[in-house]
């Protein structure tokens, strides 16, 4: 499913000079080739530019998202974008800071490059004078032969200048060591740059700063091979301000993919985004203007109990990613679980992953008295227990009070046919899926 059409509202705020400036303003600049040369090439003529991903897992993920979004923010500002998805250096990866990667099979990567093609192509519009392309690294890698490589591309290497690089030099310090396949991984990286400034005049590549000597491996083989001058941006690593890792929940990280983490999931990421940072993730993450921020931004010091800085930057979010009627199921959702909306009209798989994190139970046809549905679901310790928040007008079933301790909920109530919601008092929640 292709969210352009989501896109294509959007457009680079007229409020800034040119897009550098936007792009500063919104704190996507950490580190960069000659930034006056730069400002110069992004306000004039549409220039290509590219962004590579390598198929590592089968889906991308929220640090991959900055570098998209990036990517379509100098679309709209005019410019050519190259989609690359690394066929040939995703079955090798770039070095972690601690350990080898486990190597892929060929066939696993083949198959995760289709599945990261399809997810880049969302965020970008492939029509109009500048159009964006899709290229593989594997295209020009595979035909070549070890003795061609180290011919052509390797005697412009030289390991002292690659052994400084950060990923190199964190790894060679470490028990683990590094293999000879992963310290090639720059040369691959840089040789992309390479060709693709032949093939279609790139001069630009975008990353993450931890990749900056990745990027800078491309800049240096062009200048020597071809005598010419390309240039690379760095974008800043996302942190938190309490010193947690960005773009992880629980431990696991934030995918992009909805069977890998629900909409509903990934929008509950955002809206509990904490007030320190939800200004820089409107920033990086939304194509809202600066007045539309700025004017949040107030709201969140003037009135954070609302949270109205976290909807709006979750709506914005996961409208880009999983498109806004996905969004507004998960809206609908929220709003039912704790009584404000229908529960019978959530489709399932909303339903199923807006009650994925409740506690649970499974209980057969026979144990529909609401006492039971209680212990049963672990809302009460006891059938005691149970009476007693039932006497006192605080249980619920699919958002309907029940007040009779001997009710038995009808099948007909089920959700979907087996599910039932229940609720003590305004917050506990629980789901069980009857057998019938």
């Amino acid at each position: 499913m292709s969210h352009v059409n989501n896109l294509e509202s959007q457009h680079n705020d007229p409020g800034f000079a040119n897009i550098w400036q936007e792009l500063k303003w919104r704190g996507l600049i950490h580190v960069s080739t000659d930034e006056t040369e730069l400002e110069k090439l992004l306000a004039g003529d549409p220039i290509t530019y590219y962004c590579g991903f390598d198929p590592t897992a089968p889906s991308l993920h929220l640090g991959n998202l900055v570098q998209l979004l990036l990517m379509r923010r100098l679309q709209l500002a005019g410019h050519k974008p190259l989609g690359l998805v690394g066929g040939s250096t995703g079955l090798i990866g770039d070095p972690r800071p601690t350990a080898e990667r486990t190597l892929n099979t060929k066939d696993t990567v083949s198959e995760w490059v289709g599945y990261l093609q399809a997810q880049v192509r969302r965020f970008l519009s492939f029509e109009g004078d500048n159009a964006a392309r899709m290229v593989n690294n594997l295209d020009w890698t595979a035909p070549l032969s070890a003795i061609d490589f180290l011919r052509e591309i390797g005697k412009h290497f030289r390991v002292g200048t690659m052994l400084r690089k950060d990923a190199v030099a964190s790894r060679l310090s470490s028990d683990e060591g590094i293999s000879y396949t992963e310290f090639s991984y720059q040369i691959l990286q840089g040789m992309d740059y390479l060709q693709l400034n032949r093939d279609y005049g790139c001069v630009l590549q975008t990353g993450g700063s931890d990749q900056w000597g990745n990027l800078t491996s491309g800049t240096e083989l062009i200048r020597k091979v071809d005598g010419k001058v390309v240039h690379a941006l760095g974008t800043p690593l996302i942190t938190n301000s309490d010193g947690t890792k960005f773009g992880k929940s629980e431990g696991n990280a934030i995918w992009l993919d909805a069977h890998m983490c629900s909409p509903y999931a990934f929008y509950q990421f955002w809206l509990n985004t904490a007030d320190a940072d939800v200004v820089d993730r409107l920033k990086v993450f939304t194509f809202l203007s600066r007045a539309e921020i700025e004017e949040l931004a107030a709201a969140v010091a003037e009135r954070p109990f609302a949270r109205e800085g976290q909807r709006r930057l979750a709506y914005e979010v996961t409208s880009l990613v999983h498109g806004v009627d996905a969004t507004e199921k998960v809206i609908a959702a929220s709003a039912a679980l704790f009584g404000n909306g229908d529960l019978s009209v959530l489709d399932e798989s909303t339903l199923a992953s807006a009650t994925a994190e409740l506690p649970s139970a499974s209980i057969g046809a026979d144990g529909l008295g609401i006492i039971d549905l209680l212990v049963a679901s672990g809302l009460s310790e006891s059938k005691s227990a149970a009476r007693r928040t039932v006497g006192e007008g605080g249980a619920y079933v699919n958002n309907s009070k029940v007040t009779d301790p001997d009710a038995v909920i009808d099948q007909a109530e089920l959700l979907h046919g087996r599910y039932l919601l229940l609720r003590r008092g305004k917050k506990n929640l629980a789901t069980v899926e009857v057998t019938v």
